[in-house]
């Protein structure tokens, strides 16, 4: 029997699950008060903080590190990949604390799989964010030198379409797809025949604002911000990625508390969830194009998807697009813990980052 344990670092939340071979003992969803994130300069200031919270997670569960087969975690940034499973190496380290391809908690899954990975286990990680499958056309942004990038819910996504297609008794790879994953950052990408070929650049690049994060905004009034002399470059990288968006705007990042106070008759709160769900549907329809309409589906995953009001303001937007179809919560756990026992049974190759 193999003895797996898988983490997830959000932005306002860590995962945890443990597998015994195909069998999910337990899984648990840590959440993390957004005044709390917020007292950190930097990401990788709450490392000390985070694996503490998954240690004595494991011991109030009664898990040895050191009996574990295997620790997996969703991915850090690296250079472009393509899709898989990876062990965690120094060099995939070295780029992901580097900041060169991004910056996201998801790296420091990284750092603290390799510090279980002393104890004597295997580190892995499977479909990084920086898997890229992006066609030529996604590419360009208009500024010669400055390519759009693959940066999203690559885990989560591919698990989704592929449960999507189990579902339907299709292959994944014969369906055209628009994936919505809302979460502490919002993705919305085009599955095309098993490849995801194009997305928005869910840290911080473009696409709709979520919970604590800009993306596409004003390129003009960004550029003067940048100059105003307000901001340090670390604080316009934390204003950009940890104080804008939901918490911006309203002081708080949990979709479920601000959909009860939008109830309540909090104006504010509604006309901001409004304008959310108005940049997450015009994103829909713009990866529609992609596909010359020919969409088999539209997929929402993500914490914000148990939300029937939400995902309602959306759907009445898009739903003349393709039919639709919910799976709240993630299957980036699943993905993690089934890949990495795959993995260890011989039955895929594990890759290294070259």
């Amino acid at each position: 029997m193999k003895k797996i344990v898988a983490i997830n670092l959000g932005s306002t939340s860590t995962k945890i699950a443990y597998y015994e071979d195909e069998r999910c003992v337990f899984k648990d969803n840590i959440k993390h008060e957004a005044s709390v994130i917020r007292a950190f300069d930097s990401i990788w200031d709450q490392l000390d903080y985070r694996t503490k919270q998954i240690e004595q997670y494991l011991e109030q569960k009664g898990i040895k590190i050191e009996e574990l087969d295997a620790v997996a975690t969703r991915g850090g940034h690296t250079q472009p990949i393509t899709g898989g499973i990876y062990r965690v190496t120094e060099k995939m380290l070295e780029q992901s604390r580097s900041e060169k391809y991004g910056n996201h908690p998801t790296d420091l899954g990284l750092q603290i799989v390799t510090e279980f990975a002393k104890r004597g286990v295997q580190a892995f990680t499977v479909d990084p964010p920086s898997t890229d499958e992006f066609e030529p056309l996604a590419r360009y942004s208009g500024i010669p030198g400055m390519e759009r990038r693959s940066s999203f819910h690559v885990l989560n996504h591919r698990a989704v379409g592929r449960q999507y297609a189990k579902d339907q008794g299709k292959r994944y790879e014969d369906l055209n797809l628009i994936g919505v994953h809302m979460g502490g950052g919002i993705s919305v990408a085009v599955h095309k025949k098993g490849k995801l070929v194009d997305a928005n650049n869910a840290l911080d690049g473009d696409g709709p604002f979520s919970a604590n994060r800009c993306c596409t905004v004003p390129v003009g009034e960004l550029v003067r911000l940048c100059y105003s002399g307000d901001y340090t470059y670390p604080e316009m990288k934390k204003l950009i990625n940890g104080n804008s968006g939901l918490v911006g705007y309203l002081g708080e990042n949990d979709a479920k508390t601000i959909e009860e106070r939008a109830k309540a008759g909090d104006e504010m709160c509604q006309e901001v969830m409004q304008a959310m769900c108005y940049q997450v549907a015009k994103e829909i329809g713009a990866d529609a194009t992609v596909l010359k309409g020919e969409v088999d589906a539209i997929l929402f995953t993500g914490g914000m998807s148990y939300s029937e009001w939400i995902v309602g303001m959306i759907a009445d937007a898009v739903r003349f697009i393709a039919p639709i179809a919910v799976y709240p919560g993630e299957y980036e756990m699943q993905a993690l813990g089934l890949n990495t026992l795959a993995a260890l049974n011989g039955e895929i190759e594990i890759r290294e980052l070259k």
